[in-house]
């Protein structure tokens, strides 16, 4: 029974990683292929089913968006296309609040989850991860009257939804960690240690120092016994 368990555990160790891998890049293939409309399919255009073909067709389409975009009759027609959205009441609504999260979190100009914090929620005593995503404004920040930021905090093992809350600056200490390490160890319910930023700098100069003595050895035993070094 032990050697079954064992050897039971070491099998799911491998296949849970990568089937949840596998399940994922499913899913989000499937979601971008729903986008596009079936007169656009690879049976309607080819008359046969090319893998991907509509995965391939978002991404250019979404890239042709951006280019046509970022020139200025392309922003012209979105700020046209903008106030008419901005006509119908229900949609102005909808279209405006996802359009400030997508440009917030999106711009890489922004601060939003950008820096990984230290914050203690639900109770004092109780530290959990969290992500700085700005600071409190208008009636908000002229209630609270004093130096407050934002924060994400993600559940656990699901960290798209959490809780948002406002808390007093000195409350809140910055992680030296990337944002990537701190959704592993979400993610793993800790069981993915974070690896600082410095440390994994330090780690990354030691192995380009080690890469570069083995270099250097090798170049010194490849030299000829009678040759002079420069």
């Amino acid at each position: 029974m032990r050697f079954f368990k064992r050897y039971f555990i070491t099998g799911l160790l491998i296949w849970i990683p990568l089937v949840i891998t596998i399940w994922v890049i499913a899913l989000l293939i499937s979601t971008l292929e729903s986008f596009v409309p079936t007169f656009l399919s690879s049976q309607s255009l080819f008359g046969y089913r090319i893998p991907g073909f509509q995965v391939v067709l978002v991404v250019a389409v979404v890239l042709l968006t951006g280019l046509l975009g970022a020139n200025f009759i392309g922003r012209a027609m979105v700020e046209r296309w903008e106030q008419l959205l901005g006509r119908i009441p229900l949609v102005r609504s909808i279209y405006n609040s996802v359009k400030q999260v997508s440009d917030t979190v999106l711009s890489s100009s922004g601060q939003a989850f950008r820096e990984a914090v230290l914050v203690q929620y639900p109770r004092q005593g109780s530290w959990t991860i969290a992500f700085l995503t700005g600071v409190p404004s208008g009636e908000v920040a002229d209630k609270l009257g004093g130096d407050y930021v934002s924060v994400y905090v993600p559940t656990t093992p699901n960290p798209t939804s959490g809780f948002f809350l406002m808390m007093p600056r000195q409350d809140v200490h910055v992680l030296d960690m990337s944002v990537d390490a701190a959704l592993k160890y979400i993610v793993s319910m800790g069981v993915v240690a974070p690896v600082s930023v410095k440390t994994a700098e330090t780690g990354l100069e030691a192995a380009l120092s080690i890469d570069a003595a083995c270099a250097i050895d090798t170049v010194e035993h490849a030299r000829e016994p009678g040759e002079k070094q420069p």
